[in-house]
């Protein structure tokens, strides 16, 4: 007889006591999918800026369960009728929501997994959850999803204005100790309302949104598109890819029994079985970390560097731009490098590249931030605020960037 307390209390550093509300939540936090999240960093290589940015999956998913309690006790107090289904599914779609992340957050979708997104596979964990727990996920799929008929169900888990958002701003602010990013979070819960079956925020609490908003943008800039953790992310992504290469012609490499699955199969959306779900449900950031030890020790040149660099920190010279970068820039760090090292181009272009990166704090045209006025109406954020630098927050600014090697390998 399982006589197991399934009410147990998590003491989080953000927001105090966070309580399971039930046996199925509390199943669901014990399954191994689920556990398997507090292997999974949150911010990615984002540590090798800000040292104490260790924080994972786990702690952010339970802290997006919170809010949303929060969040289902504001509205009923409002009057909004929310059943005790609703409430549950809500409950599970957001504790489940980023189920799917892989290794280090998202060098896994840019890598060795082709054409799918964490989101995807979010939903297929959802879906084999769901299998296993007897159709008990089964409501909280269909608002996950949104095709839920009461829109701003949907909303509190996927929006401008969400609960994942919600979190991720005040937690990441704790951790890396960038003050900029630490919004009110349960101001803004306190705030929310529904009118014609979608979220808006009373008018007494434009000011927390603007906060709100501009804590985004600032976040953006200084901590997730921060130029040294770019850096990092991009050599693990193409880490990755050269370990697949080396891999598909016939190079054994010292890996995880999951990790070497995903770099001998080019595993697509249409591939993903259950099978392989399994699989990929055994990868965490250990399997890269255990796998990157053993590669800066390897014969190829690429595969050793780039494992060298992350490992040592020895990343590589990352500058941004207004323009796009001149073809003449790159080449001119290729050539140094074919030469320097007698390597072939396609070997040096894992070491100088660039791209872009894009950062708008407030996106107009899609789902909107609504403003209830005191008078019944409702207004976009934009048109509420007298705050002129929302105009700016909603346009998209985008910067170019060129990676290239430091004086030395």
């Amino acid at each position: 007889m399982n006589t197991k307390n399934k009410l147990k209390i998590f003491n989080d550093p953000i927001y105090g006591f966070i309580t399971i509300p039930n046996a199925l939540i509390f199943d669901l936090i014990e399954h191994k999918y689920f556990q398997r999240l507090r292997r999974i960093t949150q911010m990615g290589l984002s540590y090798l800026v800000y040292p104490g940015a260790h924080h994972t999956r786990f702690h952010h998913a339970l802290g997006c369960m919170y809010l949303m309690q929060k969040a289902v006790g504001i509205l009923r107090f409002k009057g909004i009728t929310i059943s005790e289904d609703e409430e549950n599914a809500l409950l599970i779609a957001i504790l489940l929501h980023d189920i799917g992340h892989g290794p280090f957050s998202h060098a896994m979708e840019h890598s060795i997994v082709n054409g799918i997104t964490h989101e995807e596979l979010s939903l297929f964990f959802m879906e084999k959850l769901n299998s296993e727990f007897n159709g008990s996920l089964t409501l909280a799929i269909t608002i996950f999803k949104g095709e839920y008929h009461r829109k701003f169900m949907h909303q509190l888990i996927s929006s401008q204005l969400d609960m994942d958002r919600a979190d991720y701003l005040k937690r990441d602010s704790f951790y890396t100790g960038v003050a900029e990013g630490n919004i009110n979070s349960e101001r803004l819960i306190t705030m929310l309302n529904v009118v014609d079956n979608e979220l808006v925020i009373e008018e007494k609490g434009i000011y927390s949104v603007e906060k709100f908003l501009t804590a985004r943008r600032l976040m953006y800039w200084q901590v997730y598109l921060h130029k040294t953790s770019l850096a990092a992310e991009q050599l693990l992504i193409r880490l990755l890819q050269r370990a697949n290469e080396l891999t598909v012609k016939g190079e054994k490499l010292e890996a995880s029994k999951a990790l070497s699955f995903f770099l001998n199969n080019n595993v697509s959306k249409a591939k993903f079985n259950e099978d392989v779900l399994d699989t990929f449900a055994q990868l965490d950031d250990v399997d890269i970390l255990a796998a990157m030890k053993s590669w800066q020790y390897h014969d190829d040149f690429v595969l050793s560097n780039l494992s060298q660099m992350i490992m040592e920190r020895e990343l590589l010279s990352i500058k941004f731009k207004n323009k796009k970068v001149k073809p003449s820039s790159y080449k001119k760090h290729l050539d140094t490098l074919t030469t320097k090292y007698n390597i072939s181009s396609d070997e040096a272009a894992y070491f100088v590249f660039g791209g872009e990166v894009t950062n708008q704090a407030y996106q107009s045209k899609d789902q909107k931030i609504n403003i209830l006025l005191k008078t019944g109406k409702v207004k976009d954020i934009i048109k509420a605020s007298d705050y002129l630098n929302l105009t700016v927050l909603s346009k998209a600014v985008t910067k170019y960037y060129i990676c290239y090697p430091k004086a030395k390998l």
